[in-house]
Order: structure tokens, then C-alpha cells, then sequence
């Protein structure tokens, strides 16, 4: 039987010198309601192909905190047959962390965001704010404006005048976009901490172009009455010369010799291969188009700027070694320097071709239990089941999805929740992950509940051959919407006040950390 942990005992851990990872596998609604600080989520409905890819270190202490429903024991039993040998679940959850008097933060990616806000306040950066730069732009006064945020982001909205080059991205191209050494260099994000870590960024680079933050980004140029920029496209970055290169390779030369950053060859990266005490994370922080066109093997992608800033989204374990690959090490420079002040061991790569490194160099990394996947059952045969009272259709998609559109008479289910599903006919599940569904599958098969098959194409394939949908705007309802995260989830879509909210928990967050979370930073 897998061992308990007590909050107290979790939280001594979590803060220890050792690699650590205390998973919260709740669904991603319950976790953004509140979560440890240092928590990683890893929902059970995707358990096994999540933990992989975050805990990629079967040796590495892992604890698992669920909402003292008993997830944990099923997750943990998972974790064992995928051969991960320290498994402990937190005693009580969620719950039981609150009521041993730690806190439960609302939001996600706490500490990259946290640590925006303490960048703020040690290296301050130069704010603009919105009535200023709209004053600026109606001048016609120049200046080079960006936003700081990926292609899909941008698409989504921006500020007018912005031209979408991330974080990292701008750092490494500004000899193409930044034309003189004068006029201000401008960046905005959604709301605040992108803003500040890409000025804070810029100005390690000692350029004389004054640079500015937009204060509370484009949520405080909405506030402050201003319109934004919908429908943007996802623009490929700007294309740089040998000569452009070659300046980026300089520049990244600098700062990684004033930041005192690691770089490392091959034969160095196979020797950290070759720790197995150690977990390793092998990162390519070019953008996806280079990425894309070939890349070190096992290399996983993140945008330079977002590695930062949504570091939980990547990197599971505490303390682990993260090495950054890059071609004129620009970008992961920038990027080593934030996660090092989020206290990981961080080494810069100057690799980016598949050659460089052997294949076989993460052989002894943990890999999904074996499942196999459903039966895929056409339209037409899944509506003469249904129709002829022979399967119920049981839908498993996100709830949202769920409430926009389902088939006529289907269940909506969660594989976290799967208590409510009746077992009075065979089932036909609808997804859109087949891998998922399968792993559900197996947990109601062995509650002895029969499943027929997973629907081929999903509800796109029932619609496509004509057939009627549902729309349930209020179902499932609010409380058991799980899996979706209301917490000021309309800010970016014209809700003031939830904006507003926002950017007052974003900036009250350094008050809420214990001394144990302000230790959990490291700030040259």
C-alpha cells in the first residue's frame, strides 16, 4: 500500500534541498480554486500521459494531493505499475493542507507569476501606462511596439500598433525590428507580469532605447477605455539575416557572461544524461516554426518567454536540471535567467540539429502504462445502437464543449467523477483524445460496466453526417463543471470587472507567500 504524507511533512519536503514533485491531480477547475504554491497540476483525466512528460524521473519523490476523495490511491497505483518508486499521497488533500494552515492560492502558474511581480519590485522596470501610450500613438510620436505574447494569444487580441514577437523572441531579433538605438521599445501582454519580465529582460542588454512596460497590459488599456485588436492572425517571427544572427549571437555572448549563466557541449549534456539521481529536462526555446523543422532529440518546445512564465506547464520537479537548446543561445539566455530565479538548475545548449546528441539518450524514462485503444464505431452504426436502446452515449469531452453542443441523450462524465455513469446498457464514448477514452474505458471496465466502442470522428463526424445536436448552456451545472476554471475566466472577453479582479489577485499575491514560498526565489 502506498504511503501517506501529512501536510506538514509535505510541505518540509516540497521545500527541501532534494528534487521533489507534489502533484495536485484534481481537475483543472478545482485546482485553479485553490492549490498549493508550489503544486503542479496533473489532472487524473489524463494522468498517465501527463506525468511523463512532467516527471520524467521514476526515482524522484512524488506526492500526490487530491480533494480527499480518493483519486490519489487510484493515481498512485498507476504511478507504481509506470515504476516510479517514492509515491506518497497527501493525507486528507486539498483540505487537509488548508486546514493545517497553508495556504490555497487561487489562479495558475503561481510562482512564474509571482515572480513577475517580484521582478517589479527589484529590478523596476519602466511603466507606460495605457492613457500615455494612446497619447503617444495619436502624436504619431515613434516608438517600437510589441507584444510579448505567443502568435495564438496575439490572435486573440492586442492593442492596436503591437506586433507580436514574444519574449525571448524580441530579445533575440531586435537587430531586425529595432531599427535605431533611440526611439522607446514598448511591450504589452495580457495583463502584467509578461510586460515586466520582457523590459526587465530587455534592459540586461544595456541598449540605450528607453524601454517600457504597458501597465496591466491589455486588460489595462480595455480598463482605462481604450479598444483592442480582435482576430489578429498568428504571425510567423521576423526573419533574420547571417549578419542579424550573428548580432544575437554576440549579444547572447554578453549577457550570459554578466548573468554568470552555464553552457554546456554534447559531451557535457550526456554526462547529466547519465545522472540518474537527477531529473533532466531538455527544452528547445526557438520558436515552433524552427522547432518544428528539426530539433535534439527528446527536445520538448516552449517559447522562451513562456518556459518563464508557465514554467508548471513543462517542468514537474522541484530543483530539477533544465537544459535550454537554442542556436545563438539568445533566447535560452534569457530564459536560463528566469528560471534560475525560480530556483532550478538551469545550463544553456548551443544544439539544435537531431545529430547532436544520440537518440537513446533518455532510454530509462518512464512511459505510459500500455492501454489499447477502443473500437472505433461510424455514425451510422452507433445510431442504430442508440436508436435501438442497445448503448447510451456517454461524452467526455470538456464540459464546455459538453454545454455548446452533444448528441441528443448523451451523459457528460469526467473520469475523476465516474460514480453517476449507469452500468443498465453497454456504453459508446465520444472524445477527442482516443487515448484518453481509453484509459477512462479501463477504469469503468473494471467497475463492470461494458463499453462498445468510442465514436469514429467524434460529435464533428455525427454533425457532419447530418444528425441533431444538443445545446445545454446550464448543464452540467456550474458546481459540476470540474474540469473548468470560472475564476475570472471572461477577463480577456469584455468583462471589466473580472479584469479588474484579476489584476488585484495578480497583485496581491506576493503578500499571501510564507517565508518558506519567499525562499522558493532566487533574485541576483
Amino acid at each position: 500500500m502506498t504511503q501517506t504524507i501529512s501536510p506538514e511533512a509535505a510541505k518540509r519536503e516540497i521545500h527541501g534541498a532534494k528534487e521533489c514533485a507534489l502533484l495536485d491531480i484534481r481537475e483543472h477547475g478545482l485546482y485553479g480554486e485553490g492549490h498549493p504554491f508550489l503544486s503542479v497540476h496533473c489532472p487524473y483525466s489524463d494522468f498517465e500521459q501527463t506525468v511523463v512528460a512532467l516527471v520524467p524521473n521514476r526515482q524522484v519523490s512524488v506526492i500526490l494531493m487530491d480533494d480527499g476523495d480518493g483519486i490519489s490511491e487510484r493515481a498512485a497505483d498507476l504511478l507504481m505499475q509506470m515504476g516510479y518508486r517514492q509515491v506518497s499521497i497527501l493525507k486528507g488533500g486539498a483540505p487537509a493542507w488548508a486546514a493545517a494552515g497553508y495556504t490555497l492560492y487561487k489562479g495558475v502558474n503561481l510562482p512564474s507569476k509571482t515572480l513577475g511581480e517580484l521582478i517589479e519590485h527589484h529590478d523596476h522596470p519602466q511603466i507606460i501606462s495605457p492613457a500615455t501610450l494612446h497619447q503617444w500613438q495619436t502624436e504619431g510620436r515613434p516608438l517600437h511596439f510589441f507584444d510579448c505574447r505567443p502568435p495564438n494569444e496575439y490572435d486573440k487580441m492586442t492593442i492596436p500598433g503591437a506586433r507580436c514577437v514574444p519574449n525571448g523572441e524580441l530579445a533575440h531579433r531586435l537587430a531586425a525590428v529595432v531599427t535605431n538605438d533611440s526611439d522607446p521599445i514598448v511591450v504589452t501582454c495580457a495583463g502584467r507580469t509578461r510586460g515586466l519580465i520582457g523590459a526587465s529582460g530587455l534592459q540586461r542588454l544595456k541598449l540605450n532605447n528607453p524601454i517600457y512596460a504597458v501597465e496591466n497590459g491589455t486588460q489595462g488599456w480595455a480598463l482605462s477605455g481604450f479598444t483592442l485588436n480582435r482576430g489578429n492572425g498568428r504571425p510567423e517571427m521576423p526573419a533574420l539575416s547571417q549578419s542579424e544572427l550573428e548580432t544575437s549571437r554576440q549579444r547572447a555572448d554578453a549577457l550570459i557572461a554578466a548573468e554568470k549563466l552555464v553552457c554546456i557541449d554534447a559531451a557535457a549534456f550526456q554526462e547529466l544524461a547519465r545522472d540518474q539521481d537527477r531529473t533532466l529536462y531538455l527544452v528547445d526555446v526557438r520558436s515552433l516554426t524552427e522547432f518544428k523543422a528539426g530539433h535534439l532529440p527528446h527536445a520538448v518546445h516552449a517559447w522562451s518567454g513562456q518556459i518563464a512564465q508557465a514554467a508548471d506547464l513543462t517542468i514537474g520537479v522541484r530543483r530539477a536540471r533544465v537544459v535550454l537548446s537554442d542556436d545563438t543561445g539568445m533566447r535560452a539566455a534569457i530564459a536560463a535567467i528566469w528560471l534560475r530565479a525560480l530556483n532550478y538548475e538551469v545550463y544553456i545548449i548551443r544544439e539544435t540539429n537531431s545529430g547532436a546528441l544520440p537518440s537513446d539518450w533518455r532510454e530509462n524514462a518512464p512511459a505510459r502504462s500500455p492501454v489499447d485503444l477502443l473500437k472505433q464505431i461510424p455514425v451510422s452504426s452507433a445510431i442504430a445502437q442508440i436508436s435501438g436502446g442497445g448503448a447510451r452515449v456517454i461524452d467526455i469531452r470538456n464540459s464546455q464543449a459538453f454545454r455548446r453542443a452533444h448528441i441528443p441523450g448523451a451523459l457528460w462524465a469526467n473520469r475523476a467523477r465516474l460514480g453517476a455513469i449507469p452500468n443498465d446498457c453497454p456504453l459508446i464514448l465520444c472524445a477527442d483524445d482516443a487515448v484518453a477514452a481509453a484509459y477512462l474505458a479501463r477504469d469503468l471496465r473494471s467497475r463492470g460496466v461494458t463499453i462498445n466502442g468510442l465514436l469514429e470522428g467524434s460529435l464533428a463526424a455525427w454533425q457532419a453526417a447530418g444528425q441533431p445536436i444538443a445545446v445545454s448552456p446550464d448543464h452540467p451545472a456550474d458546481g459540476e463543471c470540474i474540469d473548468f476554471l470560472f475564476f475570472v475566466h471572461d477577463r480577456h472577453d469584455g468583462n471589466l470587472d473580472s479584469a479588474r479582479r484579476y489584476l488585484e489577485w495578480e497583485t496581491g499575491l506576493i503578500a499571501q507567500l510564507d517565508p518558506e514560498e519567499q525562499q522558493s526565489f532566487r533574485l541576483a
